[in-house]
This record gives C-alpha cells, sequence and structure tokens, in this order.
C-alpha cells in the first residue's frame, strides 16, 4: 500500500488514535503524583508527537483532538477537557512552530509542546478561578514541562526512527 494515500493515512490514524486512548487510560489509572496539581507524565503526547512527523499537521492535530474528547469524557470530566483542550491546542501551535524552523530535534518540538501545554492549562485556570495566583505553579510546571517533554521527545524519536526503519 501506498504510505502517501489518504486510506492508508486514515488507517494510520485511526490505529494511533486508539493507541492515544489507551495510553490516556493508562495514565489516568497510573498512580503517579508529585503533590502539585496539572503535573502528569503526558505520555499520550508520544502518539500525537509521532503523528506530526509521521503523518502530517492535519492528521495530527485530529488524533489530538479526538483523543482529549474522548479521555475528557471517559475519565476526567468537563473541566478535565477544557484544561487539557487549552494545554493541547496552545502545545499543538508551539510545537507546529517549532517544528518549522528546522532548527530543533523532535525532542526539541516536545519541549517546547511540554511546556506550552501547561502554560495552556495555566492560563485556563487563572481565567476559570478569576486568580493570577495560580502562576505560582508556573516554575514547577515549567521544569516539569521540560523533563517530561525531553523524555516524551526521545520516546517518541525512537519510535519514528523503528517505524521507518520497519517500513511502516
Amino acid at each position: 500500500m501506498n504510505k502517501n494515500s489518504i486510506s492508508y493515512k486514515i488507517g494510520q490514524a485511526a490505529v494511533m488514535t486508539a493507541l492515544a486512548l489507551i495510553v490516556s487510560y493508562i495514565e489516568a489509572i497510573l498512580p503517579f503524583s508529585v503533590g502539585i496539581p496539572g503535573v502528569k507524565l503526558g505520555l499520550a503526547n508520544i502518539v500525537v508527537v509521532v503523528a506530526l512527523y509521521r503523518l502530517g499537521i492535519k492528521y495530527a492535530f485530529t488524533i489530538n483532538i479526538i483523543r482529549i474528547f474522548l479521555a475528557g469524557f471517559l475519565f476526567s470530566g468537563v473541566f478535565g477537557i477544557l484544561y487539557s483542550l487549552a494545554g493541547g491546542l496552545l502545545s499543538f501551535v508551539v510545537m507546529i512552530a517549532v517544528k518549522q524552523c528546522r532548527v530543533f530535534s523532535i525532542v526539541g518540538v516536545s519541549l517546547a509542546g511540554g511546556v506550552a501545554h501547561n502554560l495552556g492549562q495555566l492560563l485556563t485556570a487563572a481565567a476559570l478561578v478569576e486568580n493570577i495566583k495560580v502562576f505560582v505553579y508556573f516554575p514547577v510546571l515549567v521544569f516539569s514541562g521540560l523533563i517530561f517533554g525531553i523524555l516524551i521527545g526521545i520516546v517518541a524519536g525512537l519510535v519514528t526512527d523503528r517505524l521507518e526503519k520497519a517500513g511502516v
């Protein structure tokens, strides 16, 4: 099958959407907590970053949005959707901009996305709570976005390389 055909890309996007939802579920049941609201691993972003590099912007965007809404309805509710959507959209826009600079590797793109995701969630929290004091969390969230963004970028890079080598 031609890897550039629409049907191939739709099939890949469907599989990646399912995988992102499964990873979101696993992350929802993992007992990971650092005691600070908003700090998550963001493992489903591995799939989004891989999709961005393998399938392109519109497929990666679709995977991201579908995963955010499905995971929100299944695991976290309306506020979870609002926070994830704000973080996911800002993160995605930043990742596209950084990727199109052609200066940064997949790790740099993921790192920028991780920090932007946390910023998007903080902006949403500040708007919903109408209190600027939520930005006291910003340094911790920037640090966690950097660390987890790097780790997700490394894994996404490895997965992308393996898929290329496998001819998938």
